[in-house]
């Protein structure tokens, strides 16, 4: 057993020091997007946790690179909803579904900041909230500068968990890895059921208003 953890360590090791990588971390940020499947927060602080070990590859490329890639891949949802709309998908229509972005676009008329910030880490959620701003026609000069600043606090995030674990299991970075991505998972899991509180909100003091008035 010792054998193969040292053989998967010496794998993980050869493959992050790889020059290619912040790149390929890019183009997966950006991916996810608009495919949430494709896993780019546990490749965010696995990567961090492997540099906080080895010292490869670099944090801060780690750091610009999944700022990036966010950024872009959220503007690509962004410009979909404005040039595109939310009823020409399928499943963008089913009722829960469309429940949903309705309450998602309350909730952006009342705390944009802040769930475009906090939605960013939340897979799915962070398509709808970025399909539904363009779709509503909030203007690319507000949207932008949140967006930036939504993809470097998520990828400051990641990497910040990913250093935490590399450095508690210096020694065995494919442990650190392990750590910290599941530390990643359990803090996403929090933000998650926050993010979906605060949704749910404004849509209870919408129905509320027209009592009070």
């Amino acid at each position: 057993m010792p054998d193969v953890i040292d053989t998967l360590n010496t794998v993980l090791l050869d493959a992050a020091a790889q020059p290619w990588v912040p790149l390929a971390l890019l183009l997966f940020c950006a991916v996810d997007g608009i495919f949430p499947p494709v896993p780019s927060e546990s490749l965010v602080i696995g990567l961090a946790a492997v540099s906080a070990a080895t010292g490869a590859p670099n944090v801060w490329l780690v750091l610009l690179a999944g700022a990036a890639g966010a950024a872009l891949g959220d503007l690509t949802a962004y410009l979909i909803g404005r040039r595109v709309g939310t009823q020409r998908f399928r499943w963008l229509r089913r009722p829960r579904t469309a429940a949903l972005l309705e309450r998602t676009g309350r909730t952006l008329e009342r705390r944009r900041a802040l769930f475009l910030i906090s939605g960013r880490f939340v897979p799915v959620v962070r398509v709808l909230i970025n399909l539904t701003a363009g779709a509503s026609g909030l203007p690319l000069r507000h949207y932008l500068p949140l967006n930036l600043t939504a993809a470097a606090v998520w990828s400051s995030f990641g990497v910040g968990v990913g250093l935490v674990g590399g450095t508690w299991m210096h020694d065995n970075p494919l442990l650190g890895l392990t750590l910290a991505i599941g530390l990643g998972v359990a803090l996403g899991a929090l933000v998650d059921r926050l993010v979906r509180h605060h949704a749910m909100e404004p849509e209870q003091e919408y129905a509320e208003e027209p009592a009070a008035g």
